[in-house]
């Protein structure tokens, strides 16, 4: 599952936001803890409300970004599944000076796209 997904939704719907959220939570509770930081005091402390100053950032707007990030890591599980078992790169190094070896590489790429096809 993807990670800190609401803080990669947060970021995407406006990159230079500033905020603290004390947790990994997703939901709209979770949204509304959210500390935004509005500015900073005399003092150069951070002034923080969790009244959200940030039009472009609703709770609707971040849990689509939250679906859409999921979807997009979700379409790329066959290739996270084939990275794991492909072979290492110091078997490609090897197989370089080998062709039986390359063979085998070969074989072995082939078997584990055939495991994990595209969507």
């Amino acid at each position: 599952m993807l990670e800190n997904k609401m803080m990669k939704a947060i970021q995407n719907l406006k990159p230079s936001v500033e905020y603290t959220k004390d947790d990994d939570g997703i939901t709209e509770n979770d949204f509304k803890k959210i500390m935004w930081t509005t500015g900073v005091d005399s003092n150069g402390l951070a002034i923080t409300t969790t009244t959200n100053p940030h039009s472009e950032i609703t709770w609707d707007l971040v849990n689509a970004e939250m679906d859409r990030l999921q979807a997009e890591y979700d379409a790329q599980d066959y290739e996270r599944k084939r990275e794991a078992e492909y072979p290492s790169v110091q078997d490609l190094v090897v197989a370089l000076y080998d062709t039986d070896d390359k063979a085998a590489i070969e074989a072995k790429r082939a078997e584990v796209k055939a495991k994990y096809p595209k969507p």
